[in-house]
């Protein structure tokens, strides 16, 4: 048969004392002298008694808990996000509640509201947009906790992120340092107004006195392996010359590579390939993976410290704060050959 849950009124009953004054001894009160204090702590513990924690969390009008929207949890970087997220908020003693917007603006705006209603203290988010951000915004001008994992200088809003803009410049500035003056482009992200790698790759180009053929620049209509595969595809059907790829991430980057295993193209002697987030596969594909290297554990670290910062403000919260984590570009056997154009 199940042990009975200690109350109050079983404490109070076994030591004498009002159940007000057990109330408050087992909550700290500097009224309840050293002497019943002790005597009542005792008997709690001798009855196994455990408080009651949404009770608390009502008076102290906190939960101890974090949600975290994240945009997909097929993507390997974001899965490790999670993890890394959940790991160092239980060592702080927050519980994580989890949600992912399927890059869904409605999704993510109604598990925002859901996050809310159940008092989650504060939120990470890895928007969908990072530019439609009215809705985070609100959330921030009614003083509430929020810090994006992907950011925006002019949004007004608290973000710790990798410099996407940064690693774009430095993988596209590689690929043409090594011979390639036609550098393809797959990444889909500017449709939904994410166009800091976009941008990094044009400024490259720029920076080299390069422009690139608009004919190079690809939507995979997906972040998978295989839209990657089926991006290569359809670049190499445009007729286009190309001689690397710069994907917006390591799983397009991997079916690009798979591509040109599968038809006789040797990379990255003819075509080279850089990815983006250095993800654990991208070091021990068939060809290892050049990559810009997403930092999870100190964008986590830094990212819980200012949601938690916030979470603790007294009054008005601080002016909003963006951190962006330079990128370091990590060079593997897929854009190690010098390239030399012909003909």
């Amino acid at each position: 048969m199940a042990k009975s849950v200690a109350r109050l009124k079983d404490i109070a009953e076994q030591t004498g004392f009002s159940v007000n004054t057990v109330s408050l001894a087992l909550r700290g009160s500097a009224r309840i002298p050293d002497e019943t204090r002790a005597v009542i702590l005792q008997t709690a513990e001798r009855m196994n008694y455990l408080p009651n924690q949404v009770a608390q969390s009502l008076v102290r009008r906190e939960t101890r808990s974090v949600g975290l929207i994240l945009t997909d949890l097929k993507n390997p970087v974001l899965t490790a996000v999670a993890q890394a997220v959940e790991l160092e908020l239980s060592k702080r003693g927050y519980t994580t509640l989890f949600a992912t917007s399927n890059n869904i603006l409605s999704r993510e705006a109604e598990m925002i509201e859901t996050f809310r209603s159940r008092r989650a203290d504060g939120m990470l988010i890895f928007p969908c947009s990072h530019r439609q951000l009215d809705h985070i915004r609100a959330l921030r001008n009614r003083n509430y906790p929020v810090v994006l994992l992907v950011g925006d200088p002019d949004a007004r809003i608290d973000a710790v992120c990798m410099d996407e803009r940064a690693g774009a410049f430095k993988a596209v500035a590689h690929l043409i340092n090594n011979g390639h003056s036609n550098v393809a482009l797959i990444d889909g992200a500017a449709l939904l107004g994410n166009t800091e790698k976009q941008e990094g790759y044009l400024r490259a180009h720029a920076m080299m006195g390069l422009t690139p053929d608009p004919r190079l620049m690809l939507d995979p209509k997906g972040a998978s392996v295989a839209a990657g595969f089926w991006a290569m595809d359809e670049l190499r059907g445009r007729k286009v010359h190309f001689s690397a790829v710069f994907a917006a991430n390591d799983s397009l980057a991997l079916g690009s590579l798979r591509y040109c295993c599968k038809n006789g193209l040797r990379v990255p002697e003819d075509i080279a390939i850089v990815g983006f987030d250095n993800i654990e596969f991208a070091e021990y594909a068939v060809t290892p993976l050049t990559t810009i290297n997403y930092d999870v554990m100190r964008v986590t670290k830094l990212a819980i410290e200012r949601v938690l910062e916030l979470i603790g403000a007294a009054g008005e919260l601080p002016e909003a704060r963006v951190t962006q984590v330079e990128p370091e570009l990590v060079v593997r056997e897929s854009s190690s050959w010098r390239y030399v154009a012909t003909g």
